[in-house]
């Protein structure tokens, strides 16, 4: 039998991943999207065909996290044995901005998929994707045990859904495990996260495209990996026996200082050169230092990540420098390749 999955945020940098991942394990996958004017499939446009053709396995649905009208439907007619629940308003200096917005999608949201799967009978597993930004400035590392102190309304957001999880895990009997997931990145990860804000500037500055780039705080710390990574962990979660909890990390730490100087070096400059502190980009709260214990997961899961923050950073700034049309250095392409050699579709 084929199993069938159903990704929210299916065109979000985590779900473009993920519906490769399972679709090289032969899964059928839906996918849910936002009705836009626009085009918004550019993460999945190179696996994704019309579903009219023969052999198509990715359908694509839309619907709203902020009223789910299909969603109860749809998860009685695919029966999906796995829901991934990946949409979310991701951005934390965002959600200072628009905290009603990120409640009512990234909390509620939550609460709509659950009591769907609740009400269809369908038994399905559940993955709630929860975040290391739960955890505030609660002290490192942090692990499944780990006080959660949440910093912004996106935080506070995640927290809630993290709590309807378990909630509906515990008094409806349902598989549904969290994945409390640091930092992630990738070649895909949205313009305005500072990792790509970085990588992008490094290509376009090194290209003569660009003369500034402009950030916040320095000095916060991250633990920071590669996405596709991270994905093939929420998959694993839901192949237990029993739902749980998981952290998933590198279990090592990084300032945004750090990120910049290992980006410039890297293409031979000096980020001093190029870097303004913009008052705008701080966060009315701020989460000092973010690093994870993943040792539950390494050892119920039998994951652990294998890219490094150096090799991370390598392959985002050689992604950006063939998405304008300049030659990478390389190193970081060459470890994709390399790392991916069977998923030729994750190269981009």
């Amino acid at each position: 039998m084929v199993k069938r999955a159903l990704i929210t945020g299916v065109t979000g940098q985590d779900g473009s991943y993920l519906a490769e991942l399972l679709l090289w394990k032969g899964y059928e996958v839906h996918g849910i999207i936002r009705k836009s004017s626009l085009f918004n499939t550019d993460r999945i446009d190179h696996i994704y065909s019309d579903s009219h053709e023969s052999g198509s396995r990715l359908f694509l649905h839309y619907d709203d996290m902020t009223n789910f009208e299909q969603l109860p439907a749809l998860i009685w007619q695919i029966k999906p044995d796995e829901i991934y629940n990946l949409a979310a308003q991701t951005h934390v200096k965002v959600s200072f901005e628009l905290p009603e917005y990120t409640g009512n999608t990234t909390a509620l949201g939550t609460t709509r998929i659950l009591e769907a799967v609740r009400r269809s009978g369908v038994p399905s597993r559940f993955y709630q994707a929860s975040s290391s930004e739960m955890f505030g400035n609660t002290p490192p590392p942090q692990n499944e045990l780990s006080v959660f102190a949440p910093r912004s309304p996106y935080a506070a957001a995640k927290a809630y859904a993290y709590w309807m999880t378990v909630n509906y895990r515990d008094g409806y009997n349902i598989f549904a495990s969290n994945g409390i997931l640091f930092n992630h990145e990738g070649p895909r990860r949205g313009d305005t996260f500072v990792t790509k804000k970085i990588s992008r500037a490094v290509a376009r500055i090194k290209s003569g495209l660009q003369d500034k780039v402009y950030l916040g705080n320095l000095q916060a710390r991250r633990d920071w990996g590669y996405a596709p990574e991270y994905v093939e962990a929420m998959w694993l979660m839901l192949q237990q026996d029993d739902p749980d909890n998981y952290v998933i990390g590198s279990g090592k730490s990084h300032t945004v200082e750090e990120f910049l100087n290992e980006s410039f070096s890297y293409v031979s400059l000096d980020w001093r050169e190029y870097v303004e502190i913009d008052e705008r980009y701080m966060r009315p709260t701020e989460v000092s230092f973010l690093q994870a214990d993943p040792a539950k997961a390494k050892r119920d899961l039998g994951w652990s990540p294998k890219v490094t923050f150096k090799d991370l950073v390598r392959i985002m700034v050689d992604a950006e420098m063939e998405a304008i049309g300049a030659v990478p250095v390389g190193e970081g392409k060459a470890v994709v390749d390399s790392y991916f050699d069977e998923w030729h579709s994750w190269h981009s």
